[in-house]
C-alpha cells in the first residue's frame, strides 16, 4: 500500500468514524446535536463521496489528487468548525447562532416546540478529560487532515 493509498483510506475512514460516533451518540446515547454540531457534520458528509472518488480514480493521478485534496479540505473544515464550537463551549468567544431547533413543516407548531429538545451550543453535553465532542472532532479532524497531507507529500522509496 502506497502512502497515497493510505491517505485515501484515511480520508474515507475518518469521516465515516466521526459521523458514526456523532450519529451513535445522538440515536443511541440520546445526546441531541445543537446547530453547530450539525455544521461540523456537513463537511464530513461531503468528504465521504470525495474520498470514494479519490479511491476510484487512483490510477489517474490528477483527478485522484484533486478529489483527495478536496476531501482533506472538507475534513479540515469540519475540524475548524469544531475549534470554533469548542471555543463557544469553553466561553472563549460568543457563538453566532441562537441554537434553536426549527419546527417541522406541516406539523402542529406548539407540539413541535414542546417535543423538540432545545440544545444550547454553549454547553457541552459530554466531556472526557475536559474535552467536549466538538473538541474531539477538532483534534481528530485537523490531525487527520495533517496526516493526509503528510502522507501525500512523502516520497516513495
Amino acid at each position: 500500500m502506497t502512502y497515497a493509498d493510505k491517505a485515501r483510506a484515511l480520508a474515507l475512514i475518518v469521516p465515516f468514524a466521526l459521523l458514526g460516533g456523532a450519529l451513535g451518540s445522538q440515536y443511541i446515547a440520546g445526546l441531541y446535536p445543537c446547530e453547530m454540531c450539525h455544521w461540523q457534520r456537513w463537511p464530513h458528509y461531503a468528504a465521504i463521496p470525495l474520498a470514494i472518488l479519490a479511491i476510484l480514480t487512483r490510477q489517474k493521478i490528477a483527478p485522484a489528487m484533486l478529489f483527495l485534496s478536496l476531501a482533506m479540505l472538507m475534513i479540515l473544515t469540519s475540524g475548524l468548525i469544531g475549534v470554533f464550537h469548542a471555543g463557544v463551549e469553553y466561553g472563549w468567544w460568543n457563538g453566532i447562532t441562537d441554537c434553536a431547533a426549527a419546527p417541522s413543516a406541516g406539523g402542529d407548531f406548539l407540539s413541535d416546540i414542546m417535543d423538540t429538545p432545545v440544545i444550547s451550543c454553549d454547553r457541552p453535553q459530554w466531556e472526557l478529560f475536559g474535552i467536549s465532542l466538538a473538541g474531539f472532532n477538532a483534534i481528530i479532524s485537523i490531525g487527520a487532515a495533517m496526516a493526509i497531507t503528510w502522507l501525500v507529500t512523502r516520497k516513495t522509496k
